[in-house]
């Protein structure tokens, strides 16, 4: 864009609402022709919509986006791959599942987090298939890293077994300070999903409920 095209955009933004929250500066809108839906890019795990973060960057209504065609589980076992948690029976936004093996399932939250810290290691987590995996996460809206997995950056700052343990957001609201952590609530502390060498209170960096990680500005 050129500046006058980009304030053009802003403007334009200002004006549409979000679908989800009802607020205004909704500045993304769905890529299906004919639908005029529009909402934050915060908002839209809570509308289950997906941007697609590679190519033209497209982004997707609840409607409208891409779905898995991913066959009914042979094992029947509804546990996620990663957490072990319950998962829906069905392939669903939440719930996703691998196109090679089609026996792993696993949550959107827990995919997401994987690939992030896996970086260029990311394959499936079952049979570890890479390039199709990898190509069919893209496409249902998982970002991936470029970054070595996180692991290896983290051993070679610091001891195995030592984890960041302190604020690092340009202001901490913290009334205990940088160095107070607690496992629920605001004042829980969120590693970078790409280095986990820097660390927020979830209050410090307004990380809402449906955020499921954080990066730093070093990232």
């Amino acid at each position: 864009f050129l500046v006058g095209d980009t304030r053009h955009v802003i403007r334009e933004a200002a004006k549409k609402s979000c679908f989800i929250c009802y607020k205004l500066g909704a500045s993304i809108t769905c890529c299906e022709m004919g639908c005029d839906r529009t909402f934050h890019l915060p908002c839209a795990p809570d509308g289950e919509c997906v941007t697609q973060y590679f190519g033209a960057y497209r982004s997707f209504c609840w409607e409208h986006r891409p779905q898995q065609a991913v066959p009914a589980r042979p094992s029947q076992d509804n546990t996620c791959s990663i957490c072990l948690d319950t998962v829906e029976n069905k392939i669903s936004y939440k719930t996703m599942g691998c196109p090679a093996c089609q026996d792993a399932r696993f949550h959107r939250h827990c995919i997401q987090r994987l690939a992030l810290h896996s970086g260029i290691a990311f394959r499936c987590p079952c049979c570890l298939n890479q390039d199709p995996f990898m190509m069919e996460m893209l496409r249902m809206g998982i970002r991936l890293s470029k970054r070595p997995p996180s692991w290896e950056s983290v051993q070679a700052v610091r001891p195995s077994g030592q984890r960041h343990s302190r604020c690092d957001a340009r202001t901490c609201l913290c009334p205990g300070g940088r160095e107070h952590v607690e496992e629920e609530g605001p004042w829980q502390l969120w590693l970078c999903s790409s280095c986990a060498a820097e660390g927020t209170h979830r209050h410090c960096s307004s990380l809402g409920n449906s955020t499921y990680s954080w990066e730093c500005n070093t990232c």
